[in-house]
């Protein structure tokens, strides 16, 4: 015990920097923002100052933009996670198999993680270029011997969320294979040699001894993944800018075209106390179902 109380100072200082980085940047900047939620700040407005409670807020949750981009953020989440989680470990347990070329599948696999998300969607918008020249369109056209319609992927509003969806997932699945080929990679093989001896076969590894073994490495990438996805900005504002008819508007992106387009600042701290808040309660939930699981399991 003393010797654990000796050590405490020495942990303390270690964590520093690490417990200095969250207040400056994270605990501070949501105080700042909860605070002129609450009020009715406006760059440039010639109102007075004034403490208007949860005015703000009411404004917010009767407001269709701000429901619609809310719904836009939850739609996104939903379909990316789960696809990029199972793209990623697909690819996963294919290269862990050993095969030649592993090292430059993986850096392939890998290199779009590594790009900036701007330069990504600046090369999809590219791709998703209208008109039968349109590389996709193209594709598309190939694959249907001739019968595909060229399509205005980024202004059709039932194609515009589904692109950027699309986009993401070629993005970030890269990040989660490396993650989970870490994890397959660490398995003990003689479980699998056990289990075949005992006349298990792939599908019965797979979900007794591959799924077990990956669970933390899969909580990870879920929860990292599910933060990115409601983190969605870059992509609208290069690719779409909230259209066509805000079909592809966000949470994010409505703060920020609050606070530099309409200088509305209490609006835009309202809207990212509340995106601030859904984060941390969708990662407190997936953490709690999953706690839930590893204890049935």
């Amino acid at each position: 015990m003393n010797g654990c109380r000796d050590q405490t100072p020495i942990a303390l200082l270690m964590t520093a920097p690490a417990l200095l980085g969250l207040v400056l940047f994270v605990l501070l900047p949501f105080l700042l923002a909860l605070a002129m939620a609450f009020t009715n700040l406006r760059l440039g407005s010639p109102l007075p100052l004034e403490f208007v409670g949860l005015e703000q807020f009411r404004r917010l949750f009767t407001d269709p933009a701000f429901l619609h981009a809310l719904g836009n953020n939850l739609l996104f989440a939903a379909v990316v996670v789960p696809l990029q989680t199972v793209l990623a470990l697909g690819l996963a347990l294919l290269l862990n198999r050993g095969l030649k070329g592993t090292v430059m599948f993986r850096t392939l696999f890998f290199m779009p993680v590594v790009f900036p998300m701007s330069l990504v969607a600046v090369v999809w918008v590219l791709i998703y270029a209208p008109g039968a020249d349109g590389m996709l369109n193209a594709f598309l056209d190939q694959l249907s011997f001739g019968h595909w319609r060229p399509r205005d992927f980024l202004r059709d509003r039932d194609w515009a969320l589904p692109a950027i969806m699309l986009t993401s997932i070629w993005q970030g699945a890269g990040f989660q294979m490396v993650i989970l080929l870490a994890g397959l990679q660490a398995i003990p093989s003689e479980l699998y040699e056990a289990a075949a001896l005992d006349g298990a076969g792939p599908w019965q590894r797979f979900r007794a001894i591959t799924l077990p073994q990956l669970r933390n490495p899969l909580i990870f990438v879920i929860l990292i993944t599910t933060i990115l996805a409601f983190r969605l900005f870059d992509q609208v504002q290069i690719m779409t800018r909230g259209g066509p008819d805000d079909a592809t508007t966000t949470v994010m992106y409505e703060a920020v075209q609050a606070l530099f387009k309409r200088q509305e600042v209490a609006r835009a701290s309202a809207m990212t106390v509340v995106f601030f808040l859904l984060v941390l309660a969708v990662t407190l939930v997936q953490r709690r179902l999953l706690k839930q699981e590893r204890e049935l399991s």
